[in-house]
């Protein structure tokens, strides 16, 4: 019975001694992402189109505030059937003003959302070819939601990452203490 127990030991730490040692990491996704330098030229990218369709809708704007007014200025001296046909065509211009602000803010705010999916699909496979690549069995990612509470500060890839993913540059926001 014994030498049972021996021979069932010794397998036992035979098998342990066996079993791979898993390699893990972490990231920090939210930093991956914002401080990778095609999210930094898709954000400028988008901030400079909203800005410019922005300015082209407030100069349209202006342009109708100003028959607006003209028409005010001039509405005393029109019979009753020309002003309530110039009141119809102002409020057509006014509504077709507000759906073109609409429809040109959906197709900044769509486009934007697209070109940042497609950036984030682009981190996540990295990680994951990195993870291959380096021996990683689990590459766990952290978010503002903080999923990991604690990681040993050398399991923490991000840095790694973000200067591989930037073709060796670092573009951090913030820096290390």
């Amino acid at each position: 019975m014994k030498k049972f127990l021996w021979i069932a030991g010794a397998f036992l730490i035979f098998a342990s001694c066996n079993q791979q040692i898993e390699k893990t990491g972490y990231v920090n996704n939210t930093k991956v992402v914002s401080d990778f330098k095609e999210m930094k030229v898709a954000q400028e990218k988008w901030t400079k189109r909203n800005n410019e369709v922005r300015a082209e809708l407030e100069e349209k704007a202006k342009q109708f505030q100003i028959e607006v007014q003209g028409y005010q200025n001039i509405m005393k001296s029109m019979s009753a059937a020309n002003r309530e046909k110039k009141e119809q065509e102002l409020m057509n211009k006014q509504q077709a003003l507000q759906r073109e602000q609409q429809a040109r803010m959906q197709e900044i705010q769509q486009g934007s959302q697209a070109e940042i999916d497609s950036i984030i699909g682009k981190v996540k496979t990295y990680i994951e070819e990195y993870g291959k690549k380096n021996g990683y069995t689990y590459i766990y990612g952290d978010t503002e939601a903080s999923n990991i509470l604690y990681g040993k500060e050398e399991l923490d890839l991000t840095d790694t990452i973000l200067k591989e993913i930037n073709g060796g540059e670092t573009t951090t926001s913030e820096t290390k203490e």
